[in-house]
């Protein structure tokens, strides 16, 4: 996401500064710690008799951390491809 890019001719770099605004940043963040507490709430209800309360907890943390890094581009915004 922040490689250079070609707007009518002209070079245009886009940063990491610039490439969401502060709602979608905000929004973002809001979405992705629900899903981190989530998972930590959901570990409250964790028994030796079931253990699905782990699974929803490690299908969260994954979820919390692969969306940004890998659907929304986050993971190669620190180098130029």
């Amino acid at each position: 996401m922040s490689s250079k890019t070609t707007a009518s001719g002209s070079a245009k770099v886009q940063t990491p500064e610039n490439e969401n605004n502060l709602a979608t940043s905000i929004g973002l963040f809001v979405v992705m710690m629900a899903l981190f507490l989530g998972a930590v709430y959901s570990l409250s209800f964790l028994t030796l008799g079931n253990p699905w309360p782990m699974a929803a907890c490690l299908g969260l943390f994954f979820l919390a951390y692969w969306i940004p890094q890998t659907i929304m581009g986050r993971s190669d915004s620190a180098g130029e491809k």
